[in-house]
């Protein structure tokens, strides 16, 4: 049985009804005195409750999907396979005899993606697709399951050589790609704004940054441990260009993310402006801490210190060249904790990086906010994003690249101050 499959949830609740039907009925075997009735009421008691606590816990993991299975659960991490890779002239391989896009990215059981409610269905040239798959890093070994959204352009013959431009959209701790999918609903979202007209064709990337789980590493590259930065900012774009007409070029590239994953598009557009120099993030920090949950994330000795200012957004702003980006920072005035961070995180920035914002009224930590705030960012985002011009080259051509603007109106959006719709406002 899946960590995440109905059958799991389904024994661990009988398991949790016939420990309570066994608590009443044994009970008065245990309401005499002596010491072995009163540890056997003890342990009653303590198994009754640890049953049902599993039960519901297995319940809130398969139906937001924290951890995709027992491996995950008790921190065994899948590594990459080993083995000699064989490409051929179209970008396909294996890996030790198994079919791979790339060689970097191949794909996945589908489980959680049928889950999925609202994905394009039909033919793919009209609708477009949403793939399940692997992604494998080359320098970390790491290996992180991915959607990617597909717009119906990339299926029709007048694209067949255009490279898109992309959006990685990171999930918060422990979030999953499901929850990407299904409760901030990204690619729904994207498909409806592309079909309208309000965003122009894009690969809508879905990945979860915890790389290590169930430790959170955030976007750090831990000294001796995992390194997810590393993953985010080389690895995951190596492998999408091996495997998709994904644009070459950094402005064709952008970061998006929730709570902590709104955190690490954040940190990967500012410290690695070579490779994302679009970021939208909603209810984000702006410096990255130690907790249980992360562990020693910056080592010891006399690296640590800067290690750790390095990761502070506001200690780069004030003490470091401000890098070539545009970033999108979204909290509630009322109903969010960081809505004053957020504010100095605005007033901090300085050319040539440029900020905007939606600041609604009101709204919480959670999706419904985040939900109302995904149509705004992705229409900026898609404001601040070239559409790549890159020819994929024939086999006996030499590639061109030409960068080019996308053909919408390039003013950013202003707010209205209306709700519940946020918009988003661009500060100079």
């Amino acid at each position: 049985m899946g960590l995440t499959s109905e059958t799991t949830v389904y024994v661990m609740a009988a398991l949790a009804v016939i420990c309570v039907a066994l608590l009443v009925v044994l009970w008065p075997r245990f309401a005499q005195q002596g010491l072995r009735q009163v540890l056997g009421r003890l342990a009653a008691i303590v198994m009754t409750q640890v049953v049902i606590i599993a039960a519901f816990a297995c319940w809130l993991n398969s139906s937001y999907q924290f951890f995709g299975s027992w491996g995950e659960l008790f921190g065994h991490v899948e590594t990459a396979p080993i083995g000699v890779t064989q490409a051929g002239a179209n970008g396909a391989g294996t890996v030790d005899g198994v079919a791979v896009k790339g060689a970097l990215v191949r794909p996945a059981p589908d489980e959680q993606l049928s889950r999925v409610s609202g994905l394009p269905t039909g033919p793919a040239a009209v609708n477009g697709r949403v793939e399940s798959v692997k992604v494998i890093g080359r320098r970390t070994g790491v290996v992180d399951p991915a959607f990617v959204y597909l717009p119906p352009q990339y299926f029709q013959k007048a694209y067949q050589r255009q490279r898109f431009p992309v959006i990685v959209a990171l999930s918060g701790y422990p979030g999953s790609i499901f929850n990407l999918a299904q409760y901030l609903r990204v690619s729904q979202t994207a498909g409806e704004l592309q079909k309208s007209g309000q965003m122009q064709p894009t690969i809508m990337v879905m990945i979860r940054p915890t790389i290590a789980p169930p430790r959170d590493t955030e976007c750090v590259d831990v000294p001796g441990g995992p390194q997810t930065e590393t993953f985010l900012a080389k690895d995951l774009p190596d492998a999408l260009k091996s495997a998709y007409r994904v644009g070459h070029d950094a402005s064709a590239w952008g970061v998006m993310g929730y709570s902590s994953g709104g955190s690490c598009a954040l940190q990967l557009t500012m410290r690695d402006p070579q490779v994302y120099t679009t970021a939208a993030a909603l209810s984000p920090d702006y410096k990255v801490k130690d907790d249980p949950t992360t562990g020693n994330l910056f080592g010891s000795g006399p690296g640590r210190v800067n290690r750790i200012n390095g990761h502070d957004l506001m200690w780069r702003l004030k003490h470091l060249p401000a890098p070539q980006v545009s970033v999108l920072v979204a909290d509630s005035k009322h109903g969010e904790r960081g809505y004053p961070q957020t504010l100095a995180f605005i007033k901090a920035v300085k050319a040539p990086m440029r900020v905007a914002s939606i600041l609604p009224g009101h709204g919480s930590h959670n999706f419904p906010t985040w939900v109302r705030e995904m149509p705004p960012a992705l229409k900026w985002m898609n404001q601040q994003l070239t559409f790549p011009q890159d020819v994929v080259p024939r086999h006996h051509k030499k590639k061109t690249v030409i960068a080019a603007r996308p053909g919408t109106d390039q003013d950013p959006l202003r707010a209205d101050g209306t709700e519940p719709t946020p918009t988003a406002t661009t500060h100079r």
